[in-house]
């Protein structure tokens, strides 16, 4: 779908490479088609490793968990029963965060984007996977990765996280696959907004993404990723 259409309508000298190692680990069959279909249309087969990605996602959930505690804090105090009772206990988790946790989240965060921005130096784009698998069932709690059982709303964000958390801009292009859509990330470097924007009106026009209305028909298949 779109074969290399989608690159032909791009500058040439445009670099863009796809995230390999941590953004490969634990992908559904689904998100590796749709990581795959996008880097074929983009004519893409060089592969870039983003240092330290698994311990930058860990930092991101240190700070995020807090900062949002401390945010609700007083409403969890005196409100608590006005949050969804796993938002509320998450929120507490982040309450409990000791202080040096969250010291040492934002230090590795500096030395972390230096680490990101300096791949720039090479590319202009990087192609990553959004989510390791399409849309959850309504309802569903756990999904397994690589084996291990884990909360979904916790967990759907593992490529996501290690990210946005250093603040680049990222366009999430919709794969249609049957039965369910799945995004695939294009990543910049900062102020590159419009690098991101042109990969993905490039990938609309050739027909490879494209925010299609997805079957409502039951999916029963197991969420398990061996």
């Amino acid at each position: 779908m779109g074969g290399l259409d989608a690159r032909r309508t791009l500058d040439s000298a445009l670099r863009i490479a796809v995230a390999g190692g941590y953004f490969r680990d634990g992908l559904f069959p689904e998100a590796q088609t749709a990581l795959a279909r996008v880097a074929a249309a983009l004519d893409v087969d060089h592969e870039i490793e983003i240092p330290e990605a698994a311990r930058a996602r860990a930092a991101a959930y240190v700070i995020t968990a807090s900062e949002g505690a401390t945010l609700h804090l007083e409403r969890l105090r005196t409100r608590a029963r006005d949050f969804d009772p796993a938002v509320r206990d998450r929120l507490i988790a982040g309450a409990m965060i000791p202080a040096s946790y969250v010291t040492k989240a934002q230090k590795f965060r500096r030395w972390y984007r230096e680490q990101v921005l300096a791949l720039f130096a090479d590319v202009d784009a990087i192609l990553a996977p959004a989510t390791p698998c399409t849309a959850p069932a309504i309802g569903q709690q756990t999904f397994t990765l690589d084996g291990v059982e884990l909360n979904v709303r916790a967990n759907l964000g593992i490529y996501t996280q290690p990210i946005s958390f250093i603040g680049l801009p990222v366009v999430a292009v919709p794969v249609p696959l049957t039965p369910l859509p799945i995004g695939v990330q294009i990543i910049a470097a900062p102020w590159r907004e419009d690098i991101a924007l042109r990969i993905a009106h490039a990938l609309e026009q050739a027909g490879t993404v494209a925010a299609t209305r997805p079957s409502l028909a039951p999916d029963k298949r197991t969420r398990t990723r061996k």
